[in-house]
């Protein structure tokens, strides 16, 4: 079976002009090499996994409060409304692909966004 880290990654570089390189000590992944759309949490600061990503506004608020087990506002991007989320839980990882798509949508040129929703 795949680690946390393995699936995540295979997640995000499948969408369109998406690169990993480490920032922070930590895997993260840019759009066309520039923006940052979600970065890996391997118990850098802490001793939990997870990652953050961009979330649409209102987001993180929703979900930290509807499950604070497994989302949570992250350190430095937490006030610009990304959204934390465990993998060291029970993880849907069709709803962490759904997760990962949102914070790419929120980074991405109009143009890839069409591509990496396969219209």
């Amino acid at each position: 079976m795949n680690s946390p880290l393995e699936r995540l990654r295979a997640i995000c570089l499948a969408l369109p002009e998406t690169s990993e390189r480490l920032s922070h000590g930590e895997p993260t992944w840019f759009v066309r090499d520039k923006k940052v759309f979600l970065t890996y949490a391997g118990q850098h600061h802490d001793d939990r996994v997870g990652f953050w990503c961009a979330a649409p506004a209102g987001e993180q608020e929703a979900q930290v409060s509807a499950a604070p087990h497994r989302f949570f506002r992250p350190p430095y991007v937490g006030g610009r409304g990304w959204l934390g989320v465990w993998l060291d839980v029970p993880v849907d990882w069709s709803e962490i692909d759904e997760i990962v798509r949102e914070a790419y949508r929120q980074i991405a040129p109009k143009r890839l966004i069409t591509g990496a929703d396969g219209t």
